[in-house]
Order: C-alpha cells, then sequence, then structure tokens
C-alpha cells in the first residue's frame, strides 16, 4: 500500500487566481508517480482543519480575498507557524505569501495582519509589477514565473530572499532586486504561472521534505511507465521555461 501524503489546499475559493490550482495538480501527479498516495484537503473559512498535515499550498487572490479570509486565517496562524516550525514545507504565492508576513497595508483601507511565518512586511502601491519574470535563486537556479502585483513586499533583516531579479520594477518590491523569500522549508513568492509546472525542482523539493518528515527519508519507487511520464513532463517543463524566458515582459 502506497504510502500516504496530506495536503492542505489553503483557502481556494477565495485565494485561487491566474492558475495557482495548477501547483496543486503537479504535486498530486509527481507524488503519484513517486509512488505516494496523496491526500488533498481543501481548506476554505471555517472548514475543520485535517488530523494531519504534510504539505500546505496558498495561492494568491484580490484584497477583498484577503479581507474575505483574514480572520480565520489568524485563527489558524499559531497552528500555521507550528507546523512551519516543525518543517512542514509550505508554498505561498502573491496573496497569501503577503499574509504569511508581518503585515499587509493595503492602498485603501485597514492594515490586515499577517500571521509571520516569514520575516516581511507589505506595503500596497499604485505602480502595479506586472509581466514575465525569471529569477536567479541559489536553491534553485533559474525559476520561472509571471508576477501581478501592486503589493511591495520588504524582507526583514535575516529573511532571505527565494531568488534574486535584475531589472528594476520587478520583483518583491521594485527596487531591492528580490524576489520571494523562504524561511526553512516555507516558500513565498509572487511567482504565479503557475510556478510549479515550470519550475519541477521546487515541487520536488516541497515534495522530499513532506515524506522526510514524515516518512523519515524520501525513497521514490516509480514504476517504468512512471519514469517514462516524469520524464515527459521535465521535457515539457523545458520547453516551457524556454519559450517563457523568451517572452518580453
Amino acid at each position: 500500500m502506497a504510502e500516504i501524503i496530506d495536503i492542505v489546499s489553503l483557502y481556494p475559493k477565495d485565494m485561487n487566481i491566474y492558475g495557482d490550482s495548477g501547483n496543486l495538480l503537479t504535486i498530486e501527479r509527481r507524488l503519484r508517480l513517486y509512488g505516494y498516495e496523496p491526500t488533498i484537503h481543501h481548506y476554505n473559512q471555517d472548514d475543520s482543519w485535517p488530523d494531519h498535515v504534510d504539505m500546505v499550498l496558498g495561492g494568491g487572490g484580490q484584497d477583498e480575498g484577503q479581507r474575505k479570509i483574514i480572520r480565520d486565517l489568524c485563527k489558524r496562524g499559531e497552528l500555521l507557524r507550528g507546523l512551519a516550525h516543525q518543517g512542514v514545507p509550505m508554498l505561498m504565492i502573491c496573496g497569501l505569501y503577503q499574509l504569511f508576513g508581518e503585515y499587509f497595508q493595503p492602498i485603501e483601507g485597514d492594515r490586515l495582519p499577517g500571521i509571520c511565518v516569514l520575516g516581511a512586511h507589505t506595503i500596497g502601491e499604485k505602480l502595479r509589477l506586472i509581466g514575465n519574470l525569471v529569477e536567479h535563486s541559489q536553491r534553485f537556479g533559474s525559476v520561472v514565473g509571471y508576477e501581478n502585483h501592486s503589493g511591495q513586499t520588504f524582507l526583514h533583516e535575516g529573511t532571505k530572499p527565494l531568488g534574486e531579479v535584475d531589472a528594476p520594477n520587478t520583483g518583491n518590491n521594485g527596487s531591492d532586486h528580490t524576489e520571494g523569500a523562504m524561511n526553512d522549508n516555507v516558500i513565498g513568492t509572487y511567482m504565479h504561472g503557475s510556478l510549479l509546472p515550470k519550475n519541477p525542482d521546487i515541487a520536488d523539493f516541497l515534495i522530499a521534505k513532506a515524506v522526510e518528515l514524515r516518512y523519515g527519508s524520501f525513497n521514490p519507487q516509480p514504476t517504468q511507465k512512471a519514469l517514462s511520464e516524469l520524464k515527459r513532463l521535465d521535457t515539457l517543463a523545458q520547453h516551457a521555461r524556454a519559450v517563457a524566458m523568451r517572452r518580453p515582459r
């Protein structure tokens, strides 16, 4: 019987734009090909929290979506901080990346408190950072995606970026050449696209950390057919990355 990996999809009703659901599909598909059995828990406001969690994935949303989920997110903040401290891998995109920091101050309206998993804060600005993006990550090499945000994020001292960007008016805030944030096994980023289909190394990082935490080691046992499918998916990712990297901003 395949070993189970429990995955929480965080607020998919309100925080799931610009293809972010593709990240969940990628994790689910690659886990099965590696010989594991993913169990997906779609968690929305006031739902019951699952008994076991091996990975948490969250997407982006507009300011309205963030306001809808903020009460429930704060209620779950201590739990999520505890999971992050235990080493549970997490990937938060755009709007949830912002709320996993200290706070988000929109252009209009009250400041939204974050849950302080990542050392960062975000300020809403009129300038929108939007377009194709390639960043340089020490951990993952070239990361390819698409950003679309008016919130500008500033990392606190000691917080490492996911990667660095070359051009002005790109990345976390358009000025310091950082993009995203990484704290142990928690990744926050503005990369939509969606991110994981084009960047399987990040998907495999999240998978390996989840399996290692639950079972002690990551020992994939793909069949020959699964190996062929993994190779096909990785080849498609290479082609998609190459096309995206040639596109204008």
